[in-house]
């Protein structure tokens, strides 16, 4: 059955949150791309699709998410500052995307079920 998802819940816990905070970082990277940045844009649009192919166990999507989870943090870096709660705030939850992603048992599945 080739049935298209938006979520698989199937998954191991981190790779569902993980695809939930793709689609919501991508979402809000879309928005603020159309005013800010052509670059923000593509990097929103590489979450979402990303997080797509997680939710279909694709390989081609689990290296995209990854792609897009680090270049968004290495974009937010430079604009950091400990004073500003909201740049704060995005950098936690940055790095947590970017750890989901990489952690052991997100990349054991993909490794193995991922086609």
């Amino acid at each position: 059955m080739n049935e298209r998802r938006f979520l698989n819940q199937r998954q191991p816990q981190t790779l569902v949150i993980a695809t939930l905070l793709l689609y919501l970082n991508g979402f809000f990277n879309i928005l603020n791309g159309l005013s800010f940045s052509t670059l923000l844009l593509l990097v929103g649009v590489a979450m979402g699709a990303g997080a797509f192919g997680i939710a279909n166990e694709k390989k081609w999507g689990y290296g995209l998410a990854v792609a897009g989870a680090v270049l968004n943090l290495l974009l937010l870096l430079p604009f950091f500052e400990l004073g500003n709660i909201s740049l704060l705030i995005s950098l936690v939850f940055d790095v947590a995307l970017v750890l989901l992603l990489v952690h052991p048992m997100s990349r054991d599945y993909q490794r193995i079920w991922f086609s």
